[in-house]
């Protein structure tokens, strides 16, 4: 199955006009013409039924992904001694580099996911990793941070490796471009929910937002069934990647179907995470993936050994925030959903902080 491929060009075009009061933003709507309210629905009915959406948008092009990809490749590339210099598990890891084996998979911990997985069809079930994830990742902040925060760890200075002295021209340049995606997709899923323009965007405004890259070494760990991340959900509001140089994603549908992921070229893939399903009341669910080596896997590691190429699989991705201090509660007429005595009001980092804790991120050992 392809998911639908959503260009963002009009939207963009308009965006700017569109006003934030529902009462207006619905005579914007009829004025418009039908083309953006039923744009804004399917973004929203995509996210809804399958947890994921690949986007067009023309800020982002495949030169940006590939040069950040490019950087990405060097570093993950240099010695396990060097990379740790990065490293700040005091932090939770929110900060620098994440070696592989600290993550552990929400699936091995998880009892209640365990026996869901159990209940799945064979053919739908996840690999099943044999520990903690076998891959590094890097954590660097997007966007301005609060000057007030009860969570200043989740809120910390960058790290900049030494020696890299494009790293942080290149780390804010494709973090902003794919903030700025997201940001369009939130604005255009609130209105399919029929919510005010900016209900997502408002309070996500100074959230710790995490160009998050993760780094799987092929050459050593490249035998098929490897689990580089083992089958969990994200808990922060919205993910967004750029396309990988090697294929391994799989995502599962509302509907309980697996789905090997394939992004088109020029084109960013969005996941949704926790925090848009505790917004929703359960309305949008929190979109369930795994990073597996597969045979397509395989056959691109032949081809770019071949051709010289960096066998490190590099996963562009960055995890949207809402702020740390905001309230975590369903919005607007979620509020009155059947589901919403499951969503309590929580504040956001407390949330973050506790899911942390049960993937091993967070105290002595901890990341996201």
């Amino acid at each position: 199955m392809d998911i639908p491929v959503i260009d963002l060009t009009r939207y963009l075009e308009i965006a700017d006009k569109l006003s934030t009061d529902p009462v207006k933003l619905s005579g914007q709507l009829v004025e418009l013409g039908p083309w953006l309210g039923e744009l804004c629905k399917e973004v929203s009915r995509i996210l809804r039924e399958t947890g994921a959406l690949v986007v067009k948008d023309p800020r982002c092009s495949a030169d940006d992904n590939d040069q950040f990809i490019d950087m990405m490749e060097k570093y993950f590339e240099r010695p396990p001694e060097f990379k740790r210099l990065q490293e700040r598990p005091h932090l939770h890891y929110q900060v620098g580099v994440t070696p592989e084996g600290v993550e552990v998979p929400r699936s091995l911990v998880d009892e209640e996911m365990q026996e869901a997985l159990k209940a799945m069809p064979k053919e739908f079930q996840p690999s099943t990793p044999k520990g903690p994830d076998r891959k590094w990742r890097y954590m660097w902040r997007i966007g301005p941070r609060p000057l007030n925060t009860r969570f200043k760890e989740l809120n910390s200075e960058p790290v900049i490796p030494e020696g890299f002295l494009e790293w942080k021209e290149t780390m804010d340049s494709w973090g902003h471009k794919m903030i700025s995606a997201i940001e369009a997709v939130a604005e255009m899923a609130a209105i399919g929910f029929g919510l005010p323009k900016d209900a997502f965007t408002s309070i996500m405004k100074q959230g710790p937002h995490l160009l998050a890259p993760t780094g799987s070494d092929l050459g050593c760990y490249g035998q098929e069934g490897t689990v580089f991340a083992g089958y969990h959900y994200d808990l922060n509001f919205l993910t967004i990647h750029g396309r990988s140089r090697f294929p391994g994603l799989n995502i599962w549908l509302r509907n309980g179907q697996k789905v090997e992921v394939k992004v088109p070229l020029g084109c960013l893939l969005i996941q949704t995470g926790k925090q848009i399903e505790w917004l929703t009341a359960g309305d949008c669910i929190a979109g369930m993936h795994e990073v597996v080596v597969t045979k397509r896997t395989i056959d691109a590691v032949k081809l770019a050994a071949e051709q010289n190429r960096s066998l490190w699989r590099v996963s562009s991705t960055l995890f949207a925030h809402i702020a740390s201090d905001a309230v975590l509660k369903p919005l607007g007429h979620f509020a009155e959903s059947p589901q919403a005595s499951k969503y309590p009001p929580i504040c956001t980092g407390e949330f973050v902080e506790q899911e942390l804790a049960v993937i091993n991120l967070k105290g002595s050992k901890g990341e996201s």
